[in-house]
Formats: structure tokens, sequence, C-alpha cells
């Protein structure tokens, strides 16, 4: 244990000076930390007990004092409680610290590896990835955020990999996130001296003791971890053709200028990873009585080591603590960077070094980006948000990526950021940027979303307005699924602002396009927003027709109780307004919530007026939905023929007005009218006509994109089959929906489909 100058405390093995001429390991404060961990004390409490002040504690179990003096060593022993042969040991380490001298033995190493971390979990596959790089690359270097636990992730491999390497592993820490990182020329004097040279051996210039440096490694087989690295200048020196030896570099930086490096992009642990380290430093015991809150910290921490070592720290040395009362600490964003702290770590700093060391214009981006409400973002909100052209935000975007202050998402062209750093973004963009420019960007960051959205909600309309802002129904449909996140929180944040205008504009848009999309977004939230703005806005026909939205969507999440009540308000306030139309969608929702609820002959007089009321309407927005509903009542009340008769009558006219005019929003609604006649030939027995007719609308959800309506119409036409008695067909439907259902992530879809298919199987 006689490495140099290093702490494998939960500070994510940072600080380490790897050259015993500066900082010798103590093992005393290895022992002491160890000890205190044990007790449950934290350094504040261990120096009220033992006299020692926190800032000697602090030193000692760094690193940056070698051991205690005698007294304070027998008071620290008092106080942890030590006894027997942990007392004696724990003290003869302190005389032995005391002894040791600053200069090596002949021939020891000058630069060792660093001690393993204590908590060694988590990163099995990222170690197993690093060995496979290591074998077919002579310089591999591990790349990520602040905190992301680089350093950790190269000594642990490195220490697993020692047998490979027989004439030593050597780090040393190049202090690249420092104000003054360390010169080329003291990297290589320091090796040079490990390797065995002795100072006259040195060349004095940096290109001969490249030479030597790399002549050296030629001979031997060794593992040199460079940690923190500044830039490619500092680093391309060091790098080796060597056959057996190897360089292992660790930076926050993409040091995109080296050649032949292979890159391991180290991202946060996953959700078992981090409950395995939190378990390091608590136990099991107390994980699986507070489980829930576990996860909740897991996710707090954004399953960031640094962040999650310190919380496990705090919990460790704060035994009265429960993990529900640190949770309630870190859920506050405003003060979450600062309760991530543990004495002299904390998240915030290891944030502010690297954002430091950004250009002005990527610190401004990197700023402005916070105002980005959704999870991920392209070059279109970038532009917004930064005021820049996209030539310019493409330059900076490039910039904060290869710091690690930004990462790319799940889509090419998409960026994100982690949790914490967004929300360090947010503070640096609330203290150094004036309040009038933070208004204006939000406003039209908001604005852009809004506006935007509406458009492309406008073209999932039967006959949709002139549209400035998409050049086609594919391109809006891809927008509203490409930037969910961003618009369902811009309408969130318009409704908080009062944008009254706004959010209704967006929630009447969104009425079509939620018809065939309905599992993917909270639709009732939506049109409650709607609702709210319609009342502020004191627009009674607005305020029925969002009413009759919201029981749409709830009835869509089974609550038809609730639902019905929705529709017989909106019914009132439509009838009081006189409104025709509204009465019209009231009196055809309410039918269909009554069926459900067993009111039969109810929903029949509802349904029936409805019908009557729509003749005055738009065939394509009012007659062709209203009449497809009256035909399902007519279906489940057991009249499938005359049910058949209506489905077939509205499907009729809507492929003659489709011939002289089709669009996307008119052919997805006319299939679900196509699945309706189909619906009723079924319960008529007619099932491969039932079947021909999903499978038709099954190809136009497809081409639109509608994944949910395409998988429901696979299953339907499954079930056709499997009832026609043609078992080929029923599984090549059943297939394709399965197969779809699970690309889509639709658990309860594929739990249908794999039910149908068992049936198939059985039968």
């Amino acid at each position: 244990m006689n490495s140099p100058g290093y702490t494998s405390r939960v500070d994510g093995l940072t600080g380490y000076v790897g050259v015993v001429e500066e900082i010798l390991l103590s093992n005393f404060g290895e022992l002491l930390f160890q000890y205190r961990k044990r007790a449950g004390r934290s350094q504040q409490e261990l120096a009220r007990l033992s006299g020692v002040s926190v800032r000697a504690l602090r030193e000692l179990e760094h690193g940056r004092a070698r051991a205690a003096q005698r007294r304070s060593a027998e008071v620290l022993a008092d106080a942890l409680g030590l006894e027997g042969g942990d007392r004696a040991g724990f003290l003869k380490a302190a005389q032995d610290g005391r002894r040791r001298g600053v200069q090596p033995p002949p021939g020891s190493l000058w630069v060792d590896l660093p001690l393993l971390p204590v908590e060694q979990v988590g990163r099995d596959e990222e170690v197993d990835r690093l060995r496979q790089l290591l074998a077919v690359s002579a310089t591999v270097a591990i790349v990520g955020q602040p905190g992301v636990g680089k350093t950790v992730l190269a000594v642990l491999a490195a220490h697993r990999l020692r047998q490979q390497f027989p004439d030593g592993c050597f780090a040393i820490d190049l202090r690249g996130v420092d104000d003054e990182p360390l010169r080329v020329r003291m990297v290589f004097d320091r090796l040079l001296r490990a390797f065995g040279l002795a100072p006259a051996e040195i060349p004095a210039t940096e290109a001969e003791q490249a030479g030597v440096y790399r002549a050296t490694l030629a001979k031997r087989r060794v593992l040199v971890l460079l940690d923190n690295a500044f830039n490619e200048a500092q680093i391309r020196p060091l790098l080796t053709s060597a056959s057996d030896s190897r360089v292992l570099v660790t930076c926050r930086r993409t040091l995109a200028g080296l050649e032949g490096v292979r890159w391991l992009h180290l991202g946060p642990l996953s959700e078992l990873s981090a409950r395995e380290l939190l378990h390091a430093f608590v136990g099991q015991d107390r994980i699986d009585a507070e489980s829930e809150e576990t996860n909740e910290l897991v996710a707090l921490c954004g399953n960031l080591p640094l962040a999650l070592r310190i919380v496990g720290d705090r919990l460790a040395t704060r035994l009265q603590w429960s993990i529900g009362y640190l949770v309630d600490q870190l859920r506050d964003e405003g003060t979450r960077l600062t309760s991530l702290s543990a004495g002299d770590l904390q998240v915030r700093r290891v944030f502010e070094v690297s954002y430091r060391r950004l250009s002005p214009p990527a610190r401004a981006l990197f700023c402005r980006l916070a105002v980005v409400p959704g999870t991920d973002f392209g070059i279109e909100l970038v532009t917004v948000a930064g005021e820049l052209t996209e030539w310019d935000a493409m330059g900076v975007l490039d910039e904060l990526v290869d710091a690690s202050m930004l990462l790319t998402g799940p889509q090419e062209g998409r960026f994100r950021f982690h949790d914490l750093l967004r929300i360090f973004a947010k503070e640096r963009w609330k203290a150094e940027h004036e309040s009038g420019e933070r208004d204006r960007i939000t406003r039209a960051t908001v604005s852009h979303l809004l506006g935007a959205a509406s458009a492309a909600g406008m073209r999932f309309y039967p006959d949709p307005p002139p549209d400035e802002v998409f050049d086609s129904f594919d391109q809006a449909r891809d927008w509203l699924d490409l930037e969910r996140s961003n618009w369902l929180a811009a309408v969130r944040k318009a409704a908080r602002m009062g944008w009254h205008a706004e959010v209704l504009a967006l929630a009447r848009a969104m009425h079509w396009y939620s018809d065939s999309y309905w599992t993917v977004l909270p639709w009732e939230e939506v049109f409650r927003l709607g609702l709210a703005a319609a009342r502020a806005l004191d627009d009674a026909s607005a305020e029925a027709q969002q009413l009759n939205f919201v029981g749409w969507a709830m009835r869509k999440v089974q609550d038809d109780g609730a639902a019905l009540e929705c529709h017989l308000e909106a019914l009132r306030v439509a009838t009081e307004n006189g409104d025709l139309l509204e009465q019209t969608w009231a009196l055809a929702y309410a039918g269909t919530n009554r069926l459900r609820l067993g009111q039969r002959e109810e929903a029949l007089t509802d349904l029936r007026r409805a019908v009557e009321l729509a003749a005055d309407f738009d065939f394509w927005t009012v007659q062709l939905p209203v009449g497809h509903r009256y035909g399902f009542l007519l279906l489940d009340s057991g009249r499938a023929a005359e049910g058949l008769a209506v489905q077939q009558g509205v499907y009729a006219h809507a492929e003659r007005l489709l011939s002289a005019e089709r669009h996307e929003g008119r052919l997805l609604i006319a299939a679900q009218v196509l699945e309706g006649v189909a619906q009723c030939q079924y319960a008529l027995g007619r099932w491969e006509d039932a079947a021909a007719g999903h499978a038709a609308a099954r190809h136009v959800y497809v081409d639109s994109g509608s994944d949910v309506l395409a998988v429901r119409a696979g299953l339907r036409e499954g079930q056709c089959w499997i009832a026609a008695g043609d078992h080929e067909k029923a599984h090549d439907a059943l297939d394709f929906a399965l197969v779809l259902s699970e690309e889509k992530a639709l658990p309860t879809w594929s739990a249908e489909v794999r039910a149908a298919l068992a049936r198939l199987s059985s039968s």
C-alpha cells in the first residue's frame, strides 16, 4: 500500500498527486477514514469528541498530512472507540507515517497507481470494454462529464489489468482542470524517473525526453495512466506506438485532434448500479426499508457517481437521517446542488471548473439553453434560444459537447443536458444574465414552440388551413413526435405565464392529432389547460369545446362516469350559449359514455339527436365522426346489421369525397370508419370481409405513422382470420402487431397480441 499521494475516499478519486516527492499516501489517513465511517461519525462529530480540528482531520484523510502526532493519534483512537488490535494498528500506522521520509528508496517507483476506490461497484461492463479496447489499441481515452467517475473507472481497470504489465503501472495527474496544467517536460521528468532513470540520464529538452520515453516503453510492458488531461498538446507527446505498452487517458473534453486513439464515452450509472453504489454506503437494510425513496434519490442525483457518493457519505455518517429526509432536501432544484456537498466535495464545484474553461460564446449558449423546457432539443431550438444562425450554433454546440457540458441526444442531431448540469446552467443563467434578456429569450422560445405545435396539429384536421410552417403532413407529424417533451412543457409554462389565447389555440389544434395518438401524451392535462384558458377568456363556445375534449380524454383512461359529467356540462354551456356545434359533439360523446355505463336507451336518444344536428355541419369534421359513433352504438346494442348499414353509408360518402381530394387527415378518419364496417361484418360472421377491412385500414395507419392504430388493426385482423380458420394469415397479422407494439414500447397492446397468439397456438 505504498502508493503515492492519493485518497480512495468518496470524492471520485480526485485530487491526488501521483508523485512521492510531493505527497505520500498516509496509510494512517486511510485507516482514519475507514474507522470514522465504521463508527458512523462525521468529521465535525469526530472533531468535537477528539479535540482535533476538522481541517486537520480533512488533511489526514485526504493524504495531505502524513500522520497525526502521537497525542492526536491517541485521542482519535479514544474518540473512535478503538481497542485491542485495531487500536495498536492505528497507532502503529501513525508512528510509521511520522517516520516516513519524502525521498523514496533507490529503485522504488516514484509514480504508482492510486489506491482502489473503497466502493468498487457499477462499472464491470465498462472495465470489460476497456480491456477489449486496450487489447487492440496503444492508447485509450475515457471521456465524460464532470463527476461521472472517469478516474475511478481508469484506476479500477488499471488494477484489474496489472498482471498484464509486469514492468509496472504508472499514474500521474496532469491537472487538466487546474488553472495551471502540468507541463509536458515535468510529466516526462517524473515518468522517466519512475522508470528508473537517474536525473543525470534525463535529457534537458522536451523532444529528447520524448525520444527516451518512447524508447523505454518499447523495451517494456507497462501501463501509463494519464489522468485529467488538458488538451491535445499535453497528451500527444506522451502517446506511444510500442506494441506491448499502453496509455490510458481520462479527460472531460473530447480531444478530437488526437490520432490513433480509441474512445470510451462514459455516462452515468444504470439505475441498478446506482442502487448498488448506495448499498455499499448505507447497507441493504436501509435500502430495503425505503425502496421508493432510494429510487427517487437515485433520480435526483441523475445517477451521477459523484453525487451518489456524496449522498452515500452523508447517509453513512448521519445514521439518524432517513433516506426520505435527504430526498426532501434534494427535491428543490434551487437548493439541490448546494445539498449535494459533503465537506470539500461539491458537485457544483466540479461543474464550475469545466464551465470556466468554455469560451465566452459557449458559456452564453450553455446558459441560454437552460430555457429549453423539454428533455432534449435540436438545432432549431438552439438557434431560437441562442439567437444564433445555424452555422454559428453548430460550432458552439461542438465545443459544449467536446467539453462534456452537453450530451448527444437519443437521436442524431439532438442534444440534452444531464439533469444536474441543467440545474447548474439555470443557476449561471440567472446569475450572469439580466432579467430582461432572460424574459425575452424565454418568451421567444415558448412562443416558437406553441406556434409550431399548433401549426403541426392543424395538419391532422380533415380540412387543414394553409400551413406556412411545415411542408408536409409527415414533417408536421415527425416534429410533434420529436419535440413532444418541449411543446408539452411549453404549454404548461404558457399557462403559468397567463398566455390564455396561445394555450387555447394549441389545445384546439390538437383535437384530431390526439384522436390518432391518444396514448402518447397526458391529453386530459392538455385539454384542462385549454379549458382554463377558455374560461379566463370568457369564451363560452371554447369552454364547451374544451369540456368535450376533457371528457374524451377521460374516457380514454376508462373514467366513463367523470367523462359523462364533462359532456353534460359541455351540453349545458353550449345550450345556454346557443352553440349547436358543441351541442352536437356533447350529445355524441355522452351517448358513447352512457352505453359504456349501461344506459342504453339514453345513449340511443343522445346519438340520434346528435345525428340530426350534425346534418347542418361539415361532413368530415362532424357528420362522419358522429355517424361513425352511432354505428358503433347500434353494433354494441346487438343491432349489427343496422350498424353495418350506417357505417357503410358513412364510408361510401367518404370514398366519394376522397376520389376528388385526398388528404392524410381525411384518410385517417376514413380508415377508422372502415374499421367500423369491419367490426360489424365480424359480428355478422363475415370474417374474411372484416379481415380485409382491418388490413386496408392498417396500411393507412402505417403510412401515417399512427402506431397504436396500426397495432390495433393488426390485432383485429388476426382475430378475424382466426375466426375464419386461416391460421397462416392470422399469424402474419398478429406477428406484425407484436413486432410493432414491442418496437414502439406499447406493453398493454403487446400483452393483448401475445394472448391472441397463445389462443391461436392452442387451437
